[in-house]
């Protein structure tokens, strides 16, 4: 869920139910689950349940239609296959391959049962919770064979928790006792358990899950506070919010008691004395434990809890956020505000946004702040929605801003923690649209066309929107009888003025609300209508780091400039304007935008070099290479650049004349060509380019053709914003030519440093072995390319 449940369901058509926990819903064979306990502190809004959003048709109803028709593609049982191997029963169908087939098997198949139980009811399909009891019953069988509670896929899961119960702990942060994030793989059943029983009212689900959790409680029974420390230093996913929750359903304190035991204190401590200590911390591993948080102070309103979950959504969206709502390069915070060099392949990873949006409901629940509703909105327009594939309805792991790059989308089977949340992610969109607080309140936090059953008021809510093509959003109301209710409209700040808002036709004055909306408190009537505009612009975005590095919006939805589908990367358009102003720069194409049969589509005009570049909505981006940050110039500064980069195309033709031999180092067939060998030594991937390097006294080594009668040089290619350590030798036959240390040698700027070679090391050989060697404690490299060339008449370092 993107916002946990919290309060109790109001009105009980069977009453034997409050036994069980379950009622039976106003619409006819929907069944709700009740908590059996309230959140201690108060609560100020409730998301409402799936099956009371309907989606209207636009890309979020079509975003879900691909994902319904993905899961019922899925066959349950090859899903279930590591699970019944564990369990030391047959399989019913071979497993899947991708991480299905890895250490961490297993972990779909949490994921796979909270998109089904939640696609049930957002897409009002029983298949889904048929293949939900399915999948219980199977588990059920498999908890039986392992005659102690537990239930896991991962390869050797006993023999791990047996040597964690005796206290026997080693990680090295992805590892516990050699199996791949354990922790992080319940967590993922506990949570798709439990959606089973919320969405489904599956009563064997949440047996399943207790027997399960009942286990955890006894395995970890006899660990000492040091030990569960050096247990949590490996990755364990939202064990904290899915064993809250559980005591939430159930009142066993024995739940909440465990869930406070998943406290990582080298993460948490920080955050609850308000420090942004997240540099070089792995990202995706981090939101999980403030969610968990954040859900036991609801619990229990201790306040040793309370800042952390604030201040880490604070400094990750604030300090760690690109403009498509995504954070983390590689997977791992950096230094805060610092994003405009790290923009490589890998950024804004998916799973990290599927859990921001989780924690960001989470926080508007405590408090019902426009903050919380509008990173929502960035993040759901340019990240969720444009990681799926619109015609495949493939998702992406990583969400590339990397200039000139294509999003790169993963097969359906590829089966990784994204493909997993991938799954959950288009169930989920009508949970951010509406907030309440029982009857008596109303929030619209999305501008989404969509049908409301706001059954505790006894009022229908139709949004009608062909947002962001048109600007004109309008609310109709249907209600058994007069209902009075504050409303509460979201004021966008890409909005410029307050809003217009029409009632029934008349202007009606909307009060400014400190949170950011504009509300109405009134008797409303059945027929009633709200109309209002939200008019759109094109602005830009400065990078926190570098001014006139932006990215360009209009209204909330982020631009790409498309740079066409060719597989070499062209060179990237530069803005060269002295208005900070995008609408100064970008223009709409055919001069509108709106209409519903009308695309958005821009294009700079006369602003940009070497061309001007069509834009369109990131999310509309797809199997084209994209250009989301420009780099804006005066076009004083321009005529400085493109001298430079004529300078440096002349140097570069000048240097493939002299090549003799050149390597892509870190590419896997260049590497076998050059017969590289090495030790504690691997390739990498950075701001688009393939690199290799070595760590502590680690080397690696190749061939490299020179000339036998004419004096070598030898050129690496480095990173000029290089920190830490980096201190290492380079050898050629065995003998040293050079110690290289790194170190902010060029900042932002790849650059080309040059060995002379002694003619002794060439003279009458075809070709000599490179070995780069790295200090103890030390990387050596990383090197982004190898070139041997004839010698000019000078040697020179220049930056490329």
């Amino acid at each position: 869920m993107y916002c946990c449940k919290r309060g109790i369901v109001r009105r009980l058509a069977v009453a034997v139910a409050l036994l069980v926990g379950v009622v039976v819903s106003a619409r006819a064979g929907e069944v709700r689950v009740r908590d059996r306990v309230d959140p201690r502190i108060k609560l100020l809004a409730q998301s409402f349940e799936p099956g009371d959003v309907k989606l209207l048709p636009g890309p979020y109803r079509h975003a879900m239609e691909l994902d319904a028709k993905f899961l019922l593609s899925l066959d349950a049982d090859r899903l279930l296959s590591w699970y019944r191997k564990e369990a030391g029963l047959p399989e019913k169908a071979p497993n899947y391959e991708g991480w299905e087939a890895q250490g961490i098997a297993g972990h779909s198949l949490g994921h796979y049962l909270s998109a089904c139980a939640r696609m049930s009811r957002a897409a009002d399909d029983p298949q889904f919770c048929a293949r939900v009891a399915h999948v219980v019953a199977e588990l059920a069988e498999c908890q039986a064979a392992n005659g102690d509670g537990f239930l896991g896929a991962m390869p050797n899961g006993k023999q791990v928790f047996s040597e964690v119960a005796r206290g026997e702990i080693r990680s090295a942060g992805f590892d516990l006792n050699g199996s791949w994030v354990p922790w992080y793989n319940l967590h993922k059943l506990f949570a798709g358990l439990i959606d089973a029983h919320r969405y489904c009212g599956n009563e064997q689900a949440l047996q399943v899950a207790c027997g399960l959790a009942d286990w955890a409680g006894h395995v970890t029974a006899k660990l000492t506070p040091e030990q569960w420390q050096q247990m949590l230093a490996c990755e364990h996913g939202g064990m904290n919010e899915s064993l809250a929750e559980l005591y939430t359903l159930t009142g066993n304190e024995a739940y909440l008691d465990l869930a406070k035991k998943f406290y990582h204190t080298q993460v948490l401590d920080p955050l609850a004395a308000e420090r942004d200590e997240l540099a070089g911390k792995h990202a995706n591993t981090q939101v999980p434990k403030a969610i968990g948080v954040e859900r036991i102070y609801e619990l229990t309103g201790d306040e040793r809890f309370a800042r952390i979950a604030p201040f880490f959504w604070r400094t990750v969206t604030e300090n760690h956020t690109y403009a498509n709502g995504g954070n983390s390069d590689s997977e791992h915070f950096g230094p805060p505000r610092r994003l405009s060099d790290r923009l490589g392949h890998a950024t804004s990873e998916t799973c990290n946004t599927y859990n921001m949006l989780k924690l960001s409901s989470a926080l508007f629940c405590r408090e019902p702040q426009a903050a919380y509703a509008d990173y929502m909105e960035r993040a759901l327009w340019n990240h969720i929605l444009a990681s799926q594939h619109p015609e495949t309805g493939q998702v992406c792991y990583y969400v590339s801003l990397r200039s000139g790059d294509f999003k790169k989308f993963m097969g359906l089977l590829d089966f990784t923690c994204c493909n997993g949340s991938g799954m959950e992610n288009h169930s989920r969109y009508g949970d951010v649209i509406y907030f309440h607080s029982g009857g008596d309140e109303l929030w619209v936090n999305q501008f989404i066309a969509a049908e409301l059953d706001w059954q505790d008021a006894g009022v229908r809510v139709t949004q009608e929107t062909e947002f962001p093509r048109g600007d004109t959003v309008r609310l109709k109301f249907a209600a058994d009888q007069p209902k009075r209710f504050i409303l509460n409209l979201r004021r966008p700040p890409w909005v410029a003025g307050e809003l217009a808002v029409a009632l029934n036709g008349e202007p009606v004055e909307a009060n400014a609300s400190a949170g950011g909306y504009a509300t109405i408190d009134r008797e409303w009537q059945d027929g009633d209508v709200i109309e209002f505009r939200l008019p759109m612009s094109l602005r830009s975005e400065p990078m926190p780091d570098r001014a006139n590095r932006v990215a360009a919006f209009y209204g909330p939805i982020l631009l790409a400039g498309d740079m066409g589908t060719a597989e070499s990367r062209p060179e990237t358009p530069i803005i060269v304007s002295t208005s900070e102003a995008a609408g100064d720069w970008i223009a709409a194409e055919n001069a509108t935008v709106q209409g519903a049969n009308q695309s958005l589509r821009f294009r700079t005009h006369e602003a940009s070099q070497p061309e001007d570049v069509l834009l369109k909505p990131f999310y509309d981006t797809y199997d084209h290479r994209h250009l989301v940050y420009w780099d804006r110039l005066t076009p004083p500064e321009w005529e400085v650049r493109r001298a430079e980069i004529a300078a440096e195309h002349a140097r570069l033709q000048e240097l493939e004349a002299r090549t003799i031999d050149q390597f892509a180092i870190g590419e896997m067939q260049a590497e076998r060509d050059h017969q590289l060998t090495g030790e504690k030594s691997t390739p990498h991937e950075f701001n688009g380019r393939k690199l290799r390097h070595a760590v502590d006294g680690g080397w690696f080594a190749f061939d490299m053709a020179v000339s036998p009668d004419a004096a070598t040089n030898l050129v690496a290619t480095y990173w000029g914003s290089e920190s830490g350590p980096r201190e290492f030798d380079v050898l050629v036959d065995g003998e040293r030519v050079a110690t290289q240390s790194l170190h902010q040698d060029r900042p932002e700027r790849f650059w080309d440093q040059t060995y002379k070679l002694p003619q002794k090391l060439t003279a009458g050989k075809q070709s000599v072995n490179v070995r780069f060697a790295a200090k103890p404690g030390n990387y050596a490299g990383g090197v982004f390319g190898i070139r041997t060339v004839r010698r000019e008449s000078t040697g020179a370092s220049n930056p490329q």
